[in-house]
């Protein structure tokens, strides 16, 4: 296990951050923290990154004990802060090369590694610039440079796509991607559902500092997932083809409101077909059809009782 963290809590003053968090991230994965503004997200990055030091519980990092101050481990764990953080004062160059020295890069490794972490993060055209003169996604692409330039086996982005244009964000996204192909274990946090969803093997929703629920995309949305629905309207319906819907294995419930009818069948019924056939031999035409598939926003408004974004 690359990272596990075992019943963490930390309080500031009478406000618990995080209560008694357990997370297992192992190697190799792209391991996603889903929960809105608030939820503890950033408190637990900095507790695994020695930033913030805890109220309880435990942290093991490459299964060594971590108390913040094992410069062994830190030098191995990349970090992408939800606040930009380089300087600009200096070019895109020289703060990758801070970063770089801050790491125990010197001489040739490090200008092969500078100039790597530039590449990849599509600046190097841009290296002698100033932050200043970057846009905002462009200084987010830096902070993602000046974190891998150590080739890090750990990368934890805090909500790296926050405030950016669209370009920029895939941009990013893909990069997640490939860092992980090329080996580093990447934590990623956010409160955009759609980020997690497209990049992470595994989610923990964590909402009031607490986990709510752990497990794969798929796995999550077998959570509230005991029931299939299919919404359809028709051409015309009656009472004659309400009654066949309701003869078909599966099927729980059928209620019409106009010429829109709604199908309740039980969970992997896999029934449409036979459905379908019975509105067809009643000679009635299907105008419009829509299967409801279970997403993480519903299973976040499930299991928390409120929107990701609320």
């Amino acid at each position: 296990m690359l990272l596990e963290i075992q019943n963490l809590k930390k309080r500031y003053k009478d406000f618990v951050a995080v209560d008694s968090l357990n997370l297992n991230v192992e190697e190799g994965e792209i391991y996603g923290l889903l929960g809105p503004n608030g939820a503890g997200k950033s408190t637990t990055i900095n507790t695994i990154i020695g930033l913030t030091k805890v109220n309880g519980g435990q942290i093991k990092i490459f299964g060594k004990k971590f108390n913040g101050t094992e410069t062994d481990i830190k030098k191995q764990i990349g970090v992408v802060p939800q606040d930009i953080a380089v300087f600009e004062e200096l070019s895109a160059y020289e703060n990758v090369e801070f970063f770089g020295k801050l790491n125990g890069l010197r001489g040739t490794v490090l200008k092969e590694r500078v100039k790597e972490a530039l590449d990849f993060t599509g600046l190097w055209d841009r290296k002698k610039d100033k932050p200043g003169q970057y846009s905002g996604g462009m200084k987010r692409r830096l902070n993602i440079a000046c974190a891998i330039v150590h080739r890090p086996k750990l990368i934890i982005m805090d909500e790296p796509t926050v405030g950016i244009d669209p370009q920029s964000r895939n941009h990013i996204l893909e990069s997640v991607k490939k860092l992980n192909e090329m080996g580093s274990t990447v934590i990623y946090t956010s409160h955009y559902m759609e980020e997690i969803e497209a990049l992470c093997s595994r989610i923990t929703i964590i909402d009031h500092g607490k986990e709510i629920a752990t497990g794969t995309n798929e796995e999550l949305k077998e959570l509230i997932l005991n029931e299939d629905k299919i919404d359809m309207e028709l051409s015309h319906i009656n009472e004659k083809i309400v009654e066949q819907i309701k003869l078909v294995n599966g099927v729980k419930a059928c209620e019409v409101n106009g010429n829109e009818v709604a199908v309740t069948s039980e969970k992997n019924s896999e029934n449409i077909s036979a459905i379908t056939a019975k509105i067809a031999e009643a000679k009635s035409k299907i105008i419009s059809i829509n299967v409801e598939k279970p997403t993480l926003e519903r299973v976040f408004l499930t299991l928390t009782g409120r929107k990701l974004r609320d």
